[in-house]
């Protein structure tokens, strides 16, 4: 429902219109009691670029949260919301695509304390599993598909009253002291959602933020409804995920600290190869039914392919709040929600309901006088 002026008594500025920004944009602004801007440089209206990680996600619902008890959390309150969206007759049309997903592993880790929750969880038997895998689980998620889910999100905030402005920004004081125009001349709060930008943006400038990259592959196999990851004990890792569209999104790249912004050939190979071994039935059926299919037979179904320089950081997705000096004589509330690597989407609901809390926390433990920001 859209807020009206008299009930948003607070001006918050979201930075960042990825799928972490978008998220907690409208958990905030569901809350009731804050009118909410975002500023960003790319919007999900945008063409893809390297600049915008979000657009070339997969992207699945399967948790890797592993220990982390408060990862798991996001990540199933993320599903439980994302599960109930990806119903038949729900609003986002063309977007989801439940289906059956099954986690192989040789790398001797045992996923079913943070993967238990899914439906229809149970482990594989060895007649199920592919060749390099040990062990096998399988239940049911979704995919999404990132450009319409992204941008119903927008369309979802800007219908209940939200307000964007497209803006680089040099240093986060620049949100705070009203110099840009469409932003609130004096915020009350600042959301930081400002994924691999927290490395660069002034006033931030997180050194323990790095790029992970990696590089996608659509191919066009409208006969392939489920999806597979095999996960190897010398560290590699492919992964495959249909969409409602008809097409497979494959993978298998990783690397830290790899800034290299388009498609590799070699690693192109290499992804191939790798989800040609764990899933055959991606060739056309016409070709497995005369020989065994090699990675040329794959390249004539490639329809898109990508790179995504994925957020990761050092200890794990910042959440915290603390009040920031926008000058001499003014401190506002900033808090931070970033770092979330390759799981943006698996944890986005999640992550921004810490947000909130922590946002209303923070402001109401402050003592604002009416200058605002003072403390």
């Amino acid at each position: 429902m859209m807020q009206r002026d008299s009930e948003a008594t607070k001006d918050i500025v979201v930075i960042g219109a990825g799928v972490v920004g978008l998220s907690t944009a409208i958990r905030i602004q569901e809350k009731g009691g804050y009118r909410v801007t975002i500023i960003a440089e790319t919007f999900p209206i945008d063409s893809k670029n390297i600049r915008y990680t979000s657009h070339w996600a997969g992207a699945h619902h399967v948790s890797a949260a592993f220990d982390d008890k408060r990862q798991r959390e996001m990540d199933k309150e993320t599903f439980e919301i994302m599960w109930k969206d990806s119903a038949h007759g729900r609003p986002i049309q063309g977007c989801f695509l439940r289906h059956y997903h099954t986690e192989f592993r040789s790398d001797g880790v045992d996923p079913t304390e943070w993967l238990d929750y899914m439906p229809e969880f149970r482990s594989v038997s060895n007649n199920e599993l592919v060749p390099g895998a040990t062990h096998g689980w399988t239940f049911t998620t979704f995919t999404l598909y990132p450009p319409v889910y992204l941008n119903w999100l927008l369309n979802r905030f800007l219908t209940d009253g939200g307000t964007i402005v497209r803006a680089q920004l040099q240093h986060i004081s620049q949100a705070m002291q009203g110099g840009i125009s469409g932003l609130p001349q004096k915020p009350d709060a600042i959301v930081a959602c400002v994924g691999l930008g927290a490395r660069f943006l002034g006033g931030i400038e997180d050194k323990e933020v790095y790029p992970v990259r990696g590089q996608t592959i659509a191919l066009r196999a409208p006969w392939v409804k489920y999806g597979r990851t095999l996960s190897c004990a010398d560290g590699s890792y492919f992964y495959m995920m249909p969409r409602v569209t008809g097409d497979v999104l494959v993978g298998g790249i990783r690397v830290a600290n790899d800034w290299f912004p388009v498609p590799r050939e070699e690693d192109r190979s290499y992804v191939l190869a790798g989800v040609l071994a764990i899933c055959p039935e991606l060739a056309p059926p016409e070709v497995r039914a005369e020989r065994m299919p090699t990675i040329d037979d794959l390249r004539p179904l490639i329809v898109e392919e990508g790179c995504g320089l994925r957020p990761g950081r050092k200890g794990g997705i910042r959440l915290e709040a603390e009040w920031f000096e926008a000058s001499p004589q003014t401190k506002i509330p900033v808090v931070y929600n970033y770092g979330h690597a390759g799981m943006g989407f698996q944890s986005s609901w999640g992550s921004a309901s810490i947000a909130l809390d922590l946002l209303e926390e923070t402001l109401a433990g402050g003592k604002l006088d009416t200058n605002k920001g003072t403390n």
